[in-house]
């Protein structure tokens, strides 16, 4: 929400500074975001005269020029082409730094003449990219003034947050009520006497709404306006809508842009000559009609949105924008200006759908003022008349004013207990006053009735805030809290843990964390066997986010693919966050996903990098499962990864029939469904299916003694079946002696002449210790007979001769 400090003072009557009011907007809620000062930040540039203005005498395009700068006359050297004796321009001294291009000023000598600063060109003051010449004021801009006061940049733009439950505070009035209520000056009331109207309108409203939907529009007011001259609006009204970024168009749709940020009230104005028949009719859409918008956009619109609409066409969307073909423009005579209530969901839900973002769409999917509808027209018929001239109508209304009064039961005790301050009694009726609410009752039992514009106060926790925050949060004393005995230790959950260690241990291994959304198209969501009826939202945020994802991976895919079009080709991200099988309560699995997309890291003279491949996604899931206090040396790796994944580059780690990660390469058919280039190393962990170590007893684990005898290797080659996976070799040879083998590694494989057909050669190395004794040769022997026979019986294969 943005303003003029000037035109917060046409509400408030002040003495205090910029400083103050922002401090103090901070305090009571209005969070500052930030403030533009023109006259500050321009301070030091004024208005001057060029008292002469000579041919430098070693340089035919600089001249020498004195200045008078109000207080003293300098010497300038200056190349513009237009400067000339007795023009009067814009004069920075030595010391300045030049807005537009970064430039501190130093007295210098230019070609051996000094000069004592610059006269400046608009692209220097940062104003336009004009730099042909100086700045060439008029006559009478007098010397001496501040530039920034000669030119209206003097009044301090303010940036202030609003939250969502304070839509009063989306107009100027608003906040100086609240300015007002905290001690900053006065709040001065806004004129909205009636305007009696001179004829009947031609144009009358009607609603056309279910009976079980009269709320998508309770109230409509409006008026036509005639024989009107619609010009430019006053420079006033025009540099305020500059001032906070809106473009002056003429004053009529000027006047609406301007009540919506004064007042917090949208308006709308139609040209009355470009309507069809005599009514205007509030009325939900029928499915397929279209709307040409202000934007210039054409809209199809759906059932359950509303529109206004005359005989023949659609023109507006309720609550959110007008169409063009009604606009207003310089040739307009007659206007009709539409003052309506809508309901805050349905315009929240109809701007969402459409993707328009509108002034209008901000403050009625908030909520307006219900009373606005009746003073904005004559706040509106009173500018018109203004600024366009003309006449206006009686009012034509159709719908009544919803029931909005409402009162909330008070104690003022509770601000002790509850709010932490002790606010005298008097105190606390004061500011209640001031914020619009009319308090009755006497001792510890209230009643404060809300005002209209106050629909976010329902509750008695409302009026405590609301004191609290105009009393200021600063006066709320720092209480130190009493406790018996030592802080509770952290309650942290097991699978809070594991979350917490799987997050550490993947971006240890190089991958970016990403947070993605929990939906995304519903053609995605099927390659990756989601889609489902139950899974598909009724209200979704975008119309491409229309489905809960059943997998984080074609998120991560087509996050990394936005990376690699924007120059990071090779690329590493997961995201720990849920994913959804179905619509069940145990439909949700906590996965670690990730991917590896392009190469293995960047080019180097040792070594050409790789693409990422099956082994890599593997190798991340298997830290991943260790860090999350998997049993990685008992998990089973099988071929039975789903449909997504590349059916001879991936796998399942299981531990029993439970499964507890898939890992592989992407397929390419899903690869190219999501536009993404491959290959794409990917991993699903699914955390919460992490089984809890056993716990013996209570008893700690004993401390690891190494053992002081030495180990002993030996190597094994095996000719096995070539579907025979290198993990139950090693596991076979693993549990043949537990007491003794402590290591088996897989060294080497091969596959091809004087193996056989369908059979391959793998190596292993064993490593044997005890850790009482050395062992002696008959020992590694009978080991080793254990190793062969364990292998032989699991596996089929036999020792290579």
């Amino acid at each position: 929400m943005k303003f003029t400090l000037g035109w917060l003072k046409e509400h408030l009557e002040t003495d205090a500074s910029l400083d103050e009011i922002t401090d103090r907007l901070t305090m009571i809620g209005l969070e500052l975001e930030g403030v533009e000062d023109k006259a500050r930040d321009l301070a030091a540039f004024t208005v001057a005269h060029v008292v002469s203005a000579e041919k430098h005498p070693d340089a035919d395009r600089l001249r020498v020029c004195i200045v008078d700068t109000g207080t003293e006359q300098v010497q300038v050297i200056c190349g513009a082409p237009n400067a000339r004796t007795g023009m009067k321009g814009v004069f920075a001294p030595a010391g300045t730094t030049i807005p537009g291009t970064g430039l501190h000023l130093k007295k210098s000598k230019i070609r051996g003449v000094e000069s004592n600063g610059m006269l400046c060109s608009e692209r220097e003051m940062g104003l336009s990219d004009d730099h042909e010449g100086i700045i060439d004021l008029p006559e009478d801009a007098p010397v001496g003034q501040p530039f920034a006061q000669w030119l209206g940049l003097d009044d301090p733009v303010i940036d202030i947050a609003i939250t969502p439950n304070r839509q009063d505070c989306l107009g100027v009035h608003g906040v100086a009520r609240d300015l007002a209520a905290s001690g900053i000056g006065t709040l001065k009331p806004f004129d909205a006497t009636p305007i009696a109207g001179t004829f009947e309108s031609p144009i009358k409203w009607q609603r056309d709404l279910p009976a079980d939907a009269q709320d998508a529009c309770p109230m409509v007011v409006g008026r036509t306006f005639r024989n009107v001259k619609n010009g430019p609006s006053p420079d006033w009204l025009q540099r305020r809508l500059l001032a906070i970024g809106l473009r002056p168009i003429s004053a009529l749709v000027d006047i609406t842009n301007f009540v919506t940020y004064d007042l917090g009230r949208p308006l709308h104005v139609f040209d009355a000559d470009k309507l069809s028949g005599k009514d205007l009719v509030m009325r939900f859409a029928k499915k397929g009609e279209t709307i040409l918008a202000l934007d210039g956009k054409t809209y199809e619109l759906d059932d359950g949105m509303t529109v206004i609409a005359d005989d023949r066409a659609v023109h507006g969307i309720g609550g959110i924008m007008g169409g063009e073909e009604t606009g207003c423009t310089e040739g307009t005579t007659n206007v009709f200006l539409e003052v309506a209530l809508f309901d805050t969901v349905r315009t929240a839900a109809t701007g969402r759908t459409l993707g328009i973002e509108s002034d209008a769409r901000y403050r009625f999917e908030r909520g307006v003022d219900p009373e606005s509808a009746l003073w904005g027209a004559e706040v509106a018929a009173r500018l018109v008349q203004e600024f366009c001239g003309g006449e206006a109508s009686e009012l034509t209304i159709a719908g009544e004013m919803p029931d909005w009064h409402h009162h909330v039961d008070y104690r003022p005790s509770r601000m002790r207990t509850l709010g932490g301050v002790d606010v005298p009694d008097d105190e606390q009726r004061r500011i209640l006053g001031a914020l619009g609410f009319e308090v009755f009752g006497k001792g510890d039992k209230w009643q404060a009735s809300a005002p209209s514009w106050r629909r976010d106060v329902t509750r008695e926790v409302d009026l405590i805030e609301d004191v609290a925050r105009i009393h200021g949060y600063d006066n709320i004393p720092a209480v130190s809290l009493s406790l018996d005995g030592a802080l509770p230790p952290v309650a942290v959950t097991p699978a809070q843990r594991r979350r917490r260690q799987a997050r550490r241990t993947l971006a240890a291994r190089g991958l970016d964390e990403a947070v993605t959304w929990s939906f995304l198209n519903r053609g995605a969501a099927e390659l990756f066997g989601g889609g489902q009826d139950q899974l598909i939202l009724l209200n979704p945020i975008s119309a491409d986010l229309d489905a809960m994802r059943p997998s984080i991976l074609p998120n991560l895919i087509q996050a990394a693919q936005r990376n690699a079009n924007r120059g990071e080709a090779d690329g590493a991200l997961f995201e720990v966050g849920p994913q959804y099988a179905d619509a069940s309560p145990d439909g949700q699995d906590i996965v670690a996903a990730g991917v590896r997309m392009g190469m293995s890291g960047p080019r180097h003279w040792a070594g050409k990098p790789r693409a990422a491949d099956v082994f890599d996604a593997k190798a991340d899931a298997l830290a991943a499962l260790d860090a999350a206090g998997a049993p990685v040396a008992n998990l089973q790796i099988t071929g039975d990864a789903p449909g997504w994944y590349h059916p001879g580059r991936s796998g399942t780690l299981r531990l029993g029939a439970n499964v507890l990660a898939w890992f592989g390469e992407a397929h390419p058919r899903v690869l190219a469904a999501l536009d993404a280039k491959g290959p794409v190393a990917a991993f699903e962990i699914f955390l919460d299916r992490v089984p809890e170590p056993r716990r013996k007893g209570g008893k700690k684990r004993p401390l690891l003694e190494p053992a002081p005898y030495p180990a002993v290797a030996r190597d094994f080659a095996f000719v096995l079946d070539a579907d025979v996976p290198a993990d139950k070799v090693v596991r076979a040879a693993a549990t043949a002696d537990k007491a003794l083998v402590r290591n088996v590694d897989v060294f080497d494989l091969y596959e091809g002449e004087g193996i056989g057909d369908g059979k391959k050669s793998l190596a292993i190395s064993v490593t044997l210790q005890s850790a009482d004794r050395t062992l002696t040769d008959a020992e590694i022997d009978a080991v080793a007979d254990k190793i062969v026979a364990a292998i032989a019986k699991q596996t089929g294969g036999a020792l290579r001769g």
